[in-house]
């Protein structure tokens, strides 16, 4: 069955939504968010197809673009800034598909940490399912880099064998790990914060906000992370090594997906499908889902 296609409004700016009707008896919709310089079919296709797939197993989904992105009107804008369209899609949502009493956000990139920063608001959102979440800084990027570039550098052989046949700028190379060192080790915690604080301040480093949106939201989270994907790296050493996160990602209502040698947007059909299949499978895990 073909989506339904529609406009919606957030103030006079008109946005674009396309719903996949799924089972009428189906309570638990999907509502997808879409980040980054991209719109709601995703890069190769990978929301139309993942849609499809959930639709095709009777779940519900919406897909649409924000402000100033795709087909819609209005002025672009970043992640942190597109709340009032993610609550303008869960009221479109809600009113195509009235049959659905709960709504799951997926988001992949920048889309996932917009997902996490609104749901705790909205106590509509049941579920949320994050694929490779955007927490960069300048020091999170640099030890993720630590982590992963130079340390598989300085285990390469290859790499040993062009030092000694002097194909690599020492010189260079020294300064440029200096230079990282030093980023890795700088601190964006602001005077005064703690990892105990309630109050979110918005002035904050955005993995500080990130965690305060995940421990106040109350459902539960799938967490899906790729194997060879930087902002995934980086994801892994906030979580890992930022007292805010501490504990987080071990409570009993979040679960942890890991696909190796997948890339940022699982962009191969052997990446792809597991992703939709632990959606799938983790959205049955309410009653009035079938389980197919």
């Amino acid at each position: 069955m073909n989506p339904e296609a529609f406009l919606f409004h957030v103030g006079d700016d008109p946005l674009v939504g396309l719903v996949h009707a799924g089972d009428s008896g189906v309570r638990t919709g999907v509502l997808m968010v879409v980040g980054g310089p991209q719109y709601r079919v995703g890069s190769h296709r990978q929301f139309l197809l993942l849609a499809r797939h959930l639709a095709a197993h009777g779940i519900p989904v919406m897909r649409f673009d924000s402000r100033g992105m795709g087909d819609s009107g209005g002025e672009a804008r970043d992640f942190e800034h597109i709340d009032a369209d993610i609550a303008a899609a869960v009221d479109a949502f809600l009113a195509r598909a009235p049959q659905l009493e709960r709504v799951v956000l997926w988001g992949l990139c920048d889309a996932a940490s917009a997902a996490l920063l609104y749901a705790w608001r909205d106590p509509r959102i049941a579920g949320l399912v994050l694929l490779n979440p955007w927490v960069r800084t300048e020091a999170g990027l640099a030890r993720a880099y630590l982590r992963g570039y130079y340390r598989q550098r300085l285990l390469s052989p290859a790499f040993w064998g062009d030092l000694l046949r002097g194909r690599v700028d020492l010189r260079h190379s020294l300064v440029s790990l200096a230079g990282m060192l030093r980023r890795a080790l700088a601190r964006g915690r602001p005077q005064g914060a703690n990892p105990g604080e309630t109050v979110v301040d918005h002035d904050a480093p955005l993995p500080r906000r990130m965690a305060e949106g995940w421990r106040r939201f109350p459902g539960p989270i799938l967490l899906i992370l790729s194997g060879e994907d930087l902002t995934a790296a980086e994801f892994r050493q906030c979580a890992s090594g930022d007292p805010a996160w501490r504990g987080l990602l071990e409570a009993s209502r979040v679960t942890l997906r890991e696909l190796p040698g997948a890339n940022h947007t699982f962009s191969r059909r052997e990446w792809r499908e597991p992703v939709e299949r632990w959606t799938r499978e983790w959205v049955t895990r309410w009653p009035d889902v079938p389980r197919s």
